[in-house]
């Protein structure tokens, strides 16, 4: 790949990215090269890169293409959905601009400098999450770290929101638990055969949690959009929380509702643009 290609580097609360315009001219990267540009010692450095393209449904203002710092593709990042909603509504001039995933449409709404997206319907069903075995109650899974007569943590609830999530709730301190140790371990459990993001999740008030995100093919990040609603929820299956709740991540915080008219999940939260440049030619190849 020969041309400049420059590049916007974003963020929703610290969970930040690369974004590349290919509307005009279709930009096709290499797992490596994905690899190179993410690094944070020797590219640019983000947790995803985000591509953005011509979108196929006629509903939607734009598509945008998801890869987590791994090189992955994956096919759904609610940060960056709030990020380039913000983008596109800037461009556009509007205050209401629909994102193509390969997860669907996700319409979503700006106002100054808060993004609220619709994320969708939660899908509960094990062979939506997937699992790789049958669970008639998805709120809480046979899953557990550490000794069997005094796990860790145990019996997580599991969701698709986009992408896999397994949650575990806890009552004592989020901050107590070696998530680097545990992420790696529970995000390639045989038992999600497409792997998992793994959350850590203290119920602090009714209306209020705090929460930790291992993120597939990332590790911990400062926030995780889709965690966020994975986590919110889970919590009100278990009639654990409001249907409007407050999520505290070490980035920042989320404003997560589930309506019961639809079961859509509304997400809502800040974004800022860091920067611009051009991608060095050395991390192209």
């Amino acid at each position: 790949m020969n041309r400049a290609i420059p590049y916007l580097k974003m963020n929703g609360l610290s969970n930040d990215f690369v974004v590349l315009d290919g509307r005009k001219s279709p930009i096709a990267l290499s797992k490596q090269q994905v690899q190179n540009i993410a690094n944070r010692q020797s590219g640019i450095g983000c947790d995803q890169l985000i591509i953005l393209e011509k979108p196929k449904n006629d509903k939607a203002d734009i598509f945008m293409r998801i890869y987590n710092f791994d090189g992955g593709e994956v096919n759904a990042c609610g940060n960056a959905a709030r990020c380039i909603a913000a983008l596109i509504s800037e461009e556009s001039d509007k205050s209401k601009i629909i994102i193509e995933t390969n997860a669907g449409l996700l319409p979503s709404s700006i106002d100054g400098e808060i993004v609220s997206v619709n994320m969708g319907v939660p899908l509960f069903d094990w062979q939506q999450i997937p699992l790789a075995e049958e669970f008639a109650d998805t709120t809480g899974i046979e899953l557990q770290v550490g000794p069997i007569d005094n796990p860790i943590l145990h019996t997580p609830s599991v969701v698709n929101v986009g992408n896999p999530h397994a949650v575990f709730f806890v009552k004592d301190d989020i901050d107590n638990y070696d998530l680097d140790r545990f992420g790696p371990l529970l995000e390639n459990h045989p038992i999600f055969p497409e792997r998992a993001n793994i959350s850590l999740a203290q119920i602090t008030e009714p209306n209020h949690i705090k929460l930790r995100v291992w993120e597939r093919g990332v590790g911990e990040t400062k926030a995780c959009g889709t965690g966020a609603c994975a986590t919110a929820v889970c919590a009100m299956r278990k009639d654990l929380t409001d249907r409007e709740v407050i999520v505290d991540l070490i980035g920042g915080r989320l404003t997560i509702k589930w309506q019961k008219s639809d079961n859509h999940i509304i997400m809502s939260g800040a974004y800022s643009l860091d920067g611009r440049g051009i991608i060095p030619n050395n991390l192209l190849v």
